[in-house]
Order: C-alpha cells, then structure tokens, then sequence
C-alpha cells in the first residue's frame, strides 16, 4: 500500500510539471519530418539552365508570414545559424565563396551614445550594441536556378540561397541603399526551415513548413536579375515600368521554354 501511495503522487506530481498542450493535441508532424534529399541530375541531362534573382518583399499582403511577430523568417535563420552552427557567407558576393565567421557583428550593430558620468558629471561617449531583429528586414532576396531536366522532359526549380535585406541610413535617418546581411545556403537550411511551421489564417490544422512553403512557390515575388554576359541587373539597363516589364519578361521566357518544346 505504501509503494502504491509513493507511485500514486509520483505520477500526480508529473503530472501536473507536464506542460500543458496549446490545442487537441500536440503536434509533432514538423518536429519528426526531415526532408527528402533533391534527386541527382546528370551533366548531360541538362539541356537549359538559368540563374535567376528575386526580391520578396514582406509588405505584400501574400507575404505577411515571413514577418509573423510569433515566428518570423529572420528568427528561424538566425537560429539556425546559432544553434545548428550553419554556415554563413559573406555579401561580398552571391557565390557563396566566402564564409563570415563573425556572424555576431552582422546580427548586431555598433553605436555609441553621450551620457553623463555619475561620479564625476562629465559627458563621456558609451559605446552601445543593438541586435538587428526581424522589424528591420523588410525583403529577402533569393538566389535560384531553373534548369530543363531531359530524364524527365520536365523544367524545373531549385532555390540556392537566401540574404536577408537591411537599410542603410545617414546619420540624419535619410534613405541611402539597401543590402544583403549575409547569404545562407539553402539546402543547408532546409532542415531546420521543414521543422517550422507556417501561420495558417483559415485552418490551424493544415501545417505546413517553411520548406513546403518555397518548394510550392507560394510567395509573391519580382525578377531583379538573370545570368548574363555582362552580370548586369535589371536596374543597371531599365528603370520605372520597363525595369517591370523586363522582370515579367524573363519570367515569361522560362516558362514558355518548356512549352515551345512540345509546340511541334
């Protein structure tokens, strides 16, 4: 009876330290998934391949996920690159050719401040550091290829990167350029994007993962650059409507590739 009692309130006391679950049930579909590896193509299978670069911008109403307060883009990416020791490349270029390893400069920024010394009253300059958070990444840019797979008659997609984007300010706060924080190689951090789920406005039961979410292409997005002789951007050549109209341009011939194939 008395071994009985000691597991009785054993068990009660676990009980009651279990964490209590924010729904039916908790969900562990994403916690378990991995992600299924990209199958090989062969060399002499490609018949067409494009580089391409797009900007998403997370202003768009299509797009308001990746800035979702509770779990944001930037959040999963710098944790990841904390906690999994992912490898970060510098902006340098977008080749992925040089690893930064002092990603905690990037994620913070310096600054100093004028302040009062208590002891002796005279303005001293403090130096002070303030984290970059989701709030100040407005767009990401992404790096992909499409490439014409003639094993499989199919065109088809794969994103290479991802750089989050920040602005750059004067001291009197006015607008001065936007640039890329690093570069992370995306199927580097496929894992830990499957493993986090997206915000669901119509059914909290439908999850999906943030890898679902850029393997579906389910995000609204606009051409700055494909691979040419020059390695020019579209707006190093166009500006206002025709930097718009080129972006659909080249969007429109990758898709017609395929289709002109079966065309005769």
């Amino acid at each position: 009876m008395k071994a009985f009692m000691i597991v009785f309130f054993v068990g009660m006391s676990l009980s009651m330290m279990a964490q209590p679950v924010d729904g039916v049930t908790k969900k562990r579909i994403l916690e378990e998934r991995r992600v299924l590896e990209y199958p090989p193509i062969r060399e002499a299978d490609l018949m067409y391949e494009k580089k391409v670069w797009r900007i998403i911008d997370t202003r768009e109403k299509m797009n308001l996920g990746f800035v979702n307060p509770q779990r944001p883009l930037f959040d999963i990416i710098t944790e990841a690159i904390k906690n999994e020791n992912l490898t970060v490349y510098s902006a340098e270029d977008d080749k992925f050719t040089y690893s930064e390893p002092n990603v905690n400069d990037i994620l913070a920024t310096k600054d100093t401040v004028r302040v009062i010394d208590p002891e002796t009253g005279v303005e001293i300059l403090q130096p002070i550091e303030n984290s970059i958070d989701y709030t100040s990444v407005k767009r990401f840019k992404i790096k992909e290829i499409w490439f014409f797979d003639e094993a499989t008659s199919t065109m088809r997609v794969r994103i290479l990167g991802i750089a989050p984007l920040v602005e750059e300010r004067d001291e009197f706060g006015n607008f001065k350029y936007e640039k890329p924080l690093f570069w992370v190689y995306y199927p580097d951090i496929r894992d830990a994007l499957a493993r986090n789920a997206l915000p669901n406005d119509y059914n909290d039961s439908q999850v999906m993962s943030w890898d679902d979410l850029f393997q579906m292409r389910y995000f609204s997005s606009y051409i700055t650059k494909a691979s040419n002789v020059r390695d020019n951007r579209l707006k190093d050549m166009y500006s206002g409507i025709d930097l718009l109209l080129e972006s659909d341009k080249i969007h429109q011939e990758i898709f017609n590739f395929e289709q002109d194939l079966w065309s005769y």
